[in-house]
């Protein structure tokens, strides 16, 4: 892996905790010395370079890969085909004995999928892979709605793009992600497993959480579909950046872009809001 988040980081320290030992792909060293304090083995390189993948993937027991994530993909997500291209080398020149593979929720789909189009390439390009892996697809990410913590004190309304506040997404936190990948590659299986991760939270449950938090009444308020672009341009997204995140938006609001995929096994999180926002505030 190569730690560009916190999922990376949440596997790692949960297997390191389990007793194992860890290695990983980092390509700045300046960002490996809280891991190599850890004991945990540092490759130095690209992701995008399959010979410096591979190098990592050498004698180990298990490996676990995700795609950096890009808010602002260039049309035709050129920088996920890069490095799902340097996996593919990677794989064949070392082939590890298990593999998790982080998605997302609304995969399977070819199409509306806006950002995560690029974990619909990456679920595609390795679907033939021979050894046993696991493709875990989380829910959208608690910690996209930590902006919400800042303009819940400044003035109890918090705006959601996702739409009714009061309908329910599957939503997972990173630490539960991590949690769920370390389990996975200490366990054995065979062949290709979907697992879908996450329980489902709505904008006014994420609001009540963090009423909790900042100790006042919190309301959660839909951002006119008219206003996405604007509103996505004030929170510092380049003029004519935004038509991914829009997409995406809509696909989970129109329930494009959900779990229950028949031939997946669900998994819930264990994380709540209450406990990720209380957690986070401190």
């Amino acid at each position: 892996m190569e730690d560009t988040g916190k999922t990376g980081g949440a596997a790692a320290r949960q297997l390191l905790k389990d007793g194992f030992d860890v290695s990983t792909l980092i390509r700045d060293p300046q960002k490996a010395s809280e891991w190599l304090q850890q004991g945990v083995r540092v490759h130095q390189g690209d992701l995008n370079n399959g010979r410096d993948v591979a190098a990592a993937l050498e004698g180990v027991d298990g490996a676990f890969l995700m795609l950096p994530p890009t808010m602002t993909p260039a049309p035709g997500h050129p920088e996920a085909k890069t490095t799902i291209a340097s996996y593919q080398d990677a794989l064949r020149i070392a082939p590890p004995p298990r593999l998790v593979l982080l998605s997302s929720f609304g995969s399977e789909r070819s199409s509306g999928l806006g950002n995560i189009t690029a974990t619909h390439l990456m679920e595609q390009a390795l679907d033939d892979l021979a050894m046993p892996t696991v493709i875990v697809r989380p829910g959208s990410f608690m910690e996209n709605y930590l902006y919400g913590l800042h303009q819940a004190e400044a003035s109890g309304i918090v705006d959601f793009f996702l739409t009714p506040a009061d309908r329910k997404v599957p939503m997972t936190a990173t630490a539960d992600i991590g949690g769920e990948i370390a389990r996975r590659l200490q366990e054995g299986w065979d062949g290709r497993k979907i697992v879908e991760l996450g329980s489902r939270f709505s904008p006014d449950d994420l609001a009540q959480a963090m009423s909790k938090v900042v100790g006042r009444t919190v309301k959660a308020r839909p951002v006119p579909r008219e206003a996405w672009t604007s509103t996505l341009e004030f929170m510092g997204l380049p003029p004519g950046s935004t038509g991914p995140i829009e997409e995406l938006n809509d696909g989970i609001n129109s329930g494009w872009i959900d779990h229950g995929v028949i031939g997946t096994e669900s998994i819930a999180g264990t994380t709540t809001p209450d406990e990720f926002f209380a957690a986070a505030r401190k």
